[in-house]
C-alpha cells in the first residue's frame, strides 16, 4: 500500500512551497492576515473538520474560488478523526495534504489558520479522544501509505504547520482564530506573539500560541477583553463541538463548527458591521 517514491517527493515538494506560500502571503502581518475590501470580495469561514472528507469538498464546491476570483477562504483543523486505513491509521493527513496543495494553487486568497490538533503534531503534544490516542493514528496512517519515509514527510508536515498565521483579521472588526486563550481578563498573555517569530516556548504549554487553540473560556469578561487586545469587535472561533453547527456564547464570540451534518460556514464581507447575534443570520449549513 505504500506510494511511489515519486508521490512521496511530491508530497514533500506541495508543503515545502505551502509554507514558503503561508510566509510570503502578501496580506499578513506578523502572523495575523489582514482582510479589507482592497483584497477581497467576501470571506468564507470554515471552522473545525476532522477528517470529514465531504464537507471539506463541499466547502470547496460552496467556495468556488476559480468562479470568484475576488473571494479568500479560511480554514482551520483538518486532522484527526474521520475514515481510516485497513490497518487502522488515521486517513486525515489526506486532507491536510489538500489543505497545502490549496495554499500553493490559491496563494494570497486561501488561509489555514493554527489550531490545536495541528499544533499538537508539531509539538508531539498527546491528545486522547473515545480511549484513543489521535497522534499514534495519524501516525500510523503516514506508515501505512508512505512506509520508511512517513519520518521525511511528516517533517514537510511540520515545517507549513509552523508556517501557519495565527489569525486572520477582516478590516470591519471581526477576528478569526481557532479559539481564545482562557483568563485574559485575570492574567497577563503576551500578544506580542502576534506580529513577531515564534519561538518554541510560544507552541508548548503554557505558551501564547498553546493557550491561543486550546482556550475554553466562554465568559463574557473574557472575550470582552481579548477583543479588546486584537482590536475587535467580533470574536469568531472553531475549537468547540456545536450540535447545531454554530454557538454564540456571548456578545462577543461566534463559534462556528464545520464538521457533521450539520456543519455550518459565514461567507462575509471583510467590511461586515454586524455584530455576533445579527452574524447568526448569515451562518449556512455545508450541506443543504
Amino acid at each position: 500500500m505504500v506510494v511511489s517514491k515519486a508521490a512521496i517527493e511530491r508530497v514533500v515538494e506541495t508543503f515545502r512551497a505551502a509554507a514558503n506560500a503561508n510566509r510570503n502571503t502578501c496580506s499578513r502581518a506578523g502572523n495575523i492576515v489582514e482582510i479589507s475590501p482592497a483584497e477581497a470580495d467576501d470571506v468564507l469561514i470554515s471552522a473545525d473538520l476532522h477528517g470529514c472528507r465531504r464537507n471539506f469538498d463541499k466547502i470547496l464546491s460552496i467556495a468556488e474560488l476559480d468562479a470568484h476570483p475576488r473571494r479568500q477562504l479560511i480554514m482551520q483543523e483538518v486532522c484527526h478523526g474521520g475514515p481510516t486505513y485497513p490497518g487502522g491509521g488515521c486517513m486525515s493527513h489526506t486532507l491536510l495534504e489538500d489543505v497545502a496543495q490549496l495554499k500553493v494553487d490559491y496563494g494570497d486568497r486561501f488561509h489555514f489558520i493554527l489550531a490545536n490538533h495541528e499544533l499538537s503534531e508539531l509539538t508531539d503534544f498527546p491528545i486522547m479522544k473515545s480511549g484513543r490516542m489521535l497522534n499514534l493514528l495519524f501516525r500510523c496512517g503516514l506508515q501505512e501509505i508512505y512506509g520508511d519515509n512517513s519520518d521525511r514527510v511528516r517533517e514537510a508536515y511540520q515545517e507549513f504547520i509552523r508556517s501557519c498565521p495565527l489569525a486572520v483579521r477582516l478590516s470591519g472588526g471581526v477576528f478569526v482564530s481557532h479559539s481564545a486563550p482562557a483568563g485574559v481578563d485575570r492574567s497577563v498573555y503576551d500578544d506580542t506573539v502576534f506580529g513577531r517569530e515564534l519561538r518554541q516556548a510560544d507552541l508548548e504549554g503554557p505558551g501564547p500560541v498553546f493557550q491561543l487553540v486550546w482556550g475554553r473560556d466562554f465568559r463574557q469578561e473574557n472575550a470582552r477583553r481579548f477583543a479588546e487586545m486584537v482590536g475587535a469587535r467580533v470574536l469568531i472561533h472553531g475549537h468547540e463541538p456545536c450540535e447545531s453547527g454554530f454557538d454564540r456564547p456571548n456578545d462577543f464570540q461566534l463559534i462556528v463548527d464545520s464538521q457533521g451534518d450539520r456543519g455550518s460556514y459565514l461567507l462575509i464581507a471583510p467590511d461586515d458591521g454586524r455584530t455576533p447575534q445579527e452574524l447568526v443570520g448569515a451562518i449556512r449549513r455545508i450541506n443543504e
